[in-house]
């Protein structure tokens, strides 16, 4: 029987079309110089350029008038200069503006220091850029990649590289601003020194300075920072006071004793509690005191877990176990926070049965 097949004709050269296209065989080059697949499917450009080079320097202002570059100068200079008077002014600022207990004198100490650092550290930043910016060689050039080798030829070649930067920034031809940058390089790490040095210990023996507290026998527990002494009472199951010595307050050195002498005061159930001997008259009801002070680097442990009795320094995750006298459960503290003695006296408010027994604070304070 006859039939038509030229529908099949038309789809066989259809799929050849696609074919060639694909394996890049339908492919006519153009008048232009390119290459391209039948029905536009790709462009492939045969065109080459010439390379371009490098643009022609723009000159600066101080590269054509000597005035302006003696200008520039003086700038850069001065900028090193204003670097030197705020490093200066730095550290009068920290001897003249002196921390004590006054906020006042906080802020003021925080301002000027603050001020001659600033002014430290931009004299130097915004010198060096308007030195590299405005004096410095602004030529382009090209480096050609070779063999790193130890022979004499690149030692010397080395030398007359460093010879060749010394030349383009005037690091050595400019002597204003070369001693002007030294001074300012010299003075600023000054107030660093000044100020670490603050940070040290005024005694050989800083353990001793932890011995002792304010809390001696009889000194009531007062709430911080209110100082109004504290009632048995007024203590339930399950609460946490922040607490200091009665009178503390009132001290020259309020800062320096509330370091040391600060205290979580706390209650739980006597059956709770993992009492070691000799401690047996340390705590009242189930009502216990321990240093705020973490054994780790010192900071305030100031977070109590009241379902499991937990103790959390939030600086480095060291806890204390509340009912097994805050022995070390989790954290890099390697000592149990000292115990202080409560009793209570005839009026029922908590009193102090004696100081610490053991320094507070960080346990290496105790290492020789």
């Amino acid at each position: 029987m006859a039939h038509d097949d030229s529908s099949g004709k038309d789809l066989a050269a259809t799929s050849s079309g696609l074919d060639g296209a694909s394996t890049g065989t339908a492919v006519a080059t153009t008048d232009a110089g390119h290459a391209e697949a039948d029905g536009g499917l790709a462009v492939i450009a045969t065109d080459t350029f010439a390379n371009p080079g490098l643009p022609a320097t723009r000159h600066r202002a101080t590269d054509l008038d000597p005035k302006k570059a003696r200008t520039a100068q003086r700038a850069v200079y001065t900028l090193f200069y204003i670097s030197i008077a705020g490093s200066i002014f730095a550290l009068a600022a920290y001897m003249a503006f002196p921390i004590t207990d006054d906020l006042a004198s906080v802020r003021l100490n925080s301002v000027f220091l603050g001020l001659g650092i600033t002014l430290a550290l931009m004299g130097i930043g915004l010198g060096a850029v308007h030195w590299a910016k405005s004096l410095m060689s602004d030529e382009e050039g090209e480096d050609i990649r070779h063999p790193v080798r130890g022979t004499e030829a690149t030692r010397t070649a080395a030398v007359q590289i460093f010879d060749e930067a010394n030349k383009e920034s005037g690091f050595g031809r400019r002597t204003l601003i070369r001693n002007s940058l030294i001074g300012a390089l010299v003075a600023f790490p000054l107030p660093a020194v000044i100020l670490f040095r603050g940070l040290a210990p005024e005694y050989n023996n800083p353990a001793a300075l932890l011995e002792t507290t304010m809390w001696k026998t009889g000194t009531r527990l007062t709430l911080d920072p209110s100082g109004l002494p504290v009632k048995a009472a007024d203590v339930t199951i399950g609460s946490a006071f922040h607490i200091i010595p009665e009178g503390l307050n009132d001290t020259p050195d309020r800062l320096e004793q509330k370091a040391k002498a600060a205290v979580l005061l706390m209650r739980v159930n006597v059956a709770d509690l993992k009492i070691s001997p000799g401690r047996e008259t340390w705590n009242y009801d189930g009502i216990v005191a321990y240093s705020k002070i973490c054994t780790h680097v010192g900071c305030p442990v100031a977070l109590f877990e009241q379902q499991t009795h937990h103790l959390l320094c939030p600086c480095h995750q060291s806890t204390f176990d509340v009912n097994n006298e805050c022995e070390v459960i989790f954290g890099p503290a390697k000592r149990a926070l000292p115990q202080l003695p409560i009793t209570v006296d005839s009026e029922g408010y908590l009193i102090a049965q004696s100081d610490f027994t053991e320094p507070v604070g960080p346990s290496f304070w105790e290492r020789s």
